[in-house]
């Protein structure tokens, strides 16, 4: 599906309401400078400056259900301890519904912590009991599911092997499922699969679904054996198999679609699962067909593992990542209002962006070489652009020569140009407000106190950079030559 078709569905889809069941867990961020090695022993001494705790395993996922507005219920056990208290006080902080969310005495909430440097993962410590749920602990597990069930519309089962989701526990949560009608989709792990029978969607990833099918992905065929073997002997209706920079491959019955990597730049696939499972489950409760589903999530992943550590996706950050890939399918034209919101996102990952203006009527050396000046000084040149009417209030009725659409698209065809927005106001200013562009760019021929748009950059903490045209480069020069040298005949 193209990205601007998947927009637009997305921004169709309703908040729905999900019962999340899984292991529970806190993820600790340790986060500091390393430059010398102990001398007691050859390792790196880190010198902490930031601690943080997060929510991590179906915490996770709950985080960015949240994220997406969706209504998150919670269902299962913490540990009867401080860890416990503040992983529920975190989730209720975030608006999940925690009711059936109970304490368990004698069991211990699990926690990660993790030691970074330079954005690099230097050690993790974990702190964890693993043992499944008792016979009378996982019935009542199920008693707090059936009762806290209404109006879900959909169940998300996040299984890190830490004993909540025990064979018994999965199969009466897919009966429950089943009962309902909703669909109960699985992030699995381990090597027997037969206690996620009769699930909805299974997302494994290549190396979970090599474990639990005991065979190794060499080539598309293998691949294509493993996922149809899982399908068929854990009676599925779908499978997402997830293979990090390789994308994922959805297998339905009778089907299997492949869609290519998302992932921009990858820093930390920590909790990629997790955003994966989420989507997915917002997706499907909210009335997407598997193939869409898919294709949301893994746009999902590819913003996610660009962050550092568990982290979520909201729907602002989707749509902006699919309005982006939309202008480079089709094209850099955009408008005012649309490209807003992206310069803003830009602007927040650390990229200046330059803004010129101008007729470019008759397109020369002159506009390309200036052009190119502008870019360099920036990370993303914006051009806006005088529309027809505005060039006629400022130049006469004889001009423009060439209309605005062509223009715009010979501009845009110009790699130093990132955005063309068109504007129908004789000066710029209106629009430069609406963007607030890091850079102003004009020709050497403007004092920088004359330049429109000057102050408000500069009340950004920005900047006005005046760059000269090449000499006797204009579209006046053009049209006269032209005149001149045809004139006779």
């Amino acid at each position: 599906m193209s990205p601007e078709l998947l927009e637009n569905k997305l921004q169709q889809l309703s908040a729905p309401r999900l019962l999340v069941v899984g292991d529970l867990m806190l993820d600790e961020y340790l986060t500091g400078c390393s430059e010398r090695i102990s001398p007691e022993a050859p390792v790196p001494v880190v010198e902490i400056d930031r601690e943080e705790l997060r929510l991590g395993g179906a915490g996770n996922v709950m985080n960015n259900l949240c994220a997406l507005g969706c209504e998150v219920v919670s269902v299962g056990f913490v540990g009867a301890d401080e860890d416990g208290r503040m992983l529920q006080q975190m989730l209720t902080q975030i608006g999940v519904d925690t009711t059936g969310l109970l304490p368990l005495t004698g069991r211990r909430t699990t926690r990660k912590t993790r030691i970074l440097s330079n954005h690099q993962q230097m050690l993790r410590i974990d702190r964890e009991q693993s043992d499944d749920l008792s016979s009378p602990d996982g019935k009542q597990l199920l008693e707090q599911a059936a009762i806290n069930i209404a109006g879900c519309q959909a169940i998300l089962l996040s299984d890190y092997l830490k004993g909540i989701l025990t064979p018994e526990v999965v199969q009466g949560l897919i009966a429950l499922g089943k009962r309902q009608g909703i669909p109960v989709i699985v992030d699995p792990k381990g090597c027997d699969y037969t206690k996620y029978a009769g699930a909805t969607l299974l997302t494994p990833n290549r190396k979970e679904a090599e474990l639990a099918s005991g065979l190794t992905i060499a080539d598309e065929s293998s691949l294509l054996e493993i996922g149809r073997t899982l399908l068929k002997n854990c009676r599925l209706q779908n499978l997402v198999l997830t293979r990090s920079e390789e994308g994922m491959t959805i297998f339905s019955v009778g089907t299997e679609t492949h869609l290519p990597t998302d992932a921009r730049e990858v820093f930390d696939v920590t909790g990629a699962g997790d955003t994966v499972l989420a989507l997915l489950g917002y997706a499907l409760a909210a009335g997407m067909d598997i193939n869409n589903a898919a294709c949301l999530a893994n746009v999902g992943a590819g913003i996610v593992v660009a962050k550092v550590g568990t982290s979520t996706v909201s729907r602002d950050e989707l749509l902006l990542e699919l309005r982006r890939r939309t202008l480079s399918e089709g094209g850099k034209i955009i408008s005012a209002q649309q490209l807003a919101p992206i310069l803003q996102s830009e602007k927040g990952r650390g990229r200046q962006v330059v803004f010129t203006n101008g007729c470019f009527d008759l397109l020369h050396v002159g506009h390309v070489k200036y052009l190119q000046k502008a870019r360099a000084l920036g990370d993303l040149l914006v051009l806006g652009l005088n529309s027809d009417s505005s060039i006629r209030r400022l130049k006469g009725e004889k001009r423009p020569l060439i209309g605005q659409e062509e223009r715009a698209h010979i501009l845009a065809a110009l790699d130093c140009i990132d955005h063309v927005v068109i504007f129908d106001e004789d000066t710029p200013y209106e629009l430069i407000d609406l963007l607030r562009p890091d850079i102003l760019v004009k020709g050497g021929d403007y004092q920088a106190a004359e330049v429109v748009g000057r102050e408000i950059v500069e009340s950004d903490g920005g900047r006005v950079e005046l760059i000269s045209f090449v000499d006797g480069k204009s579209t006046t020069n053009i049209i006269e030559k032209i005149l001149s040298q045809y004139s006779e005949e």
